[in-house]
């Protein structure tokens, strides 16, 4: 199993879990709150390079 793999399987996990502990509202402002949060975080040239990134693997 690829490093991604196991990334996106504990990401559905962690999803799971705080959609039984929290009130749905809750848990979805999490899991969009936190990616927003931490692509935020990033300075320019590491977003732009994201970007780049991104682009590629979708073939553009």
């Amino acid at each position: 199993m690829s490093n991604r793999a196991k990334v996106a399987v504990g990401g559905v996990i962690t999803g799971l879990v705080l959609l039984m502990l929290l009130p749905n509202w809750l848990a979805l402002l999490v899991m969009i709150g936190v990616p927003a949060g931490a692509y935020l975080l990033l300075d320019s040239s590491q977003r732009s390079r994201l970007r780049r990134v991104s682009r590629k693997q979708l073939g553009r």
